[in-house]
């Protein structure tokens, strides 16, 4: 892909992921949370240009930290984001205003890391910033399943087993 079409992959993806954010959406650990962020990774690495040819060793440490960067951001918004089991048994999610704070941020860092390459003469390819946001979603949506499936859920009336009687929903502190 080019530059152009990586740049507009890249604001799609995040104009969707900043969007979908903010609705209150239900969890669903059995999918494969790992999918589009593996789509991503292997689209920015098929390029050639991911480290500039001229300067290598500064290429490569402005990757490693935007890298770095894209992982903390993955971190950071995945707990800040409030997680909740329905009493239906339905593990829910929705970011809150913190949520935003460390996209902020991250992109303030992203933008700094490419002033920085700009001013030291590093060519800085898109995909570098394709790869870190698969990193991004890779963490935030791992950390998401696996606090989603450390919750307590309360039985399903009807079930099986037990009284049919639901404890109300727990909801989680951020």
């Amino acid at each position: 892909m080019s530059g152009l079409v990586n740049a507009l992959v890249i604001v799609a993806v995040v104009a969707l992921v900043i969007v979908r954010q903010f609705r209150t959406s239900r969890l669903d650990s059995g999918r494969r949370w790992w999918l589009v962020p593996a789509i991503l990774a292997v689209a920015a690495l098929r390029e050639p240009g991911l480290l500039d040819a001229h300067h290598r060793t500064g290429s490569a440490l402005l990757l490693g930290a935007e890298l770095l960067i894209g992982l903390a951001t993955g971190v950071g918004w995945a707990w800040t984001t409030r997680i909740w089991v329905e009493a239906d048994g339905g593990v829910w999610s929705r970011s809150t205003k913190t949520s935003v704070a460390v996209w902020v941020v991250g992109i303030g860092l992203r933008v700094g890391l490419f002033a920085l390459g700009a001013m030291l003469g590093i060519r800085q390819d898109s995909s570098a910033l394709l790869l870190a946001l698969a990193g991004t979603l890779l963490v935030r949506s791992g950390i998401m399943v696996w606090r989603a499936q450390s919750l307590e859920r309360p039985a399903v009336p009807g079930a099986a087993y037990g009284d049919g009687t639901a404890r109300p929903a727990w909801k989680e502190r951020v």
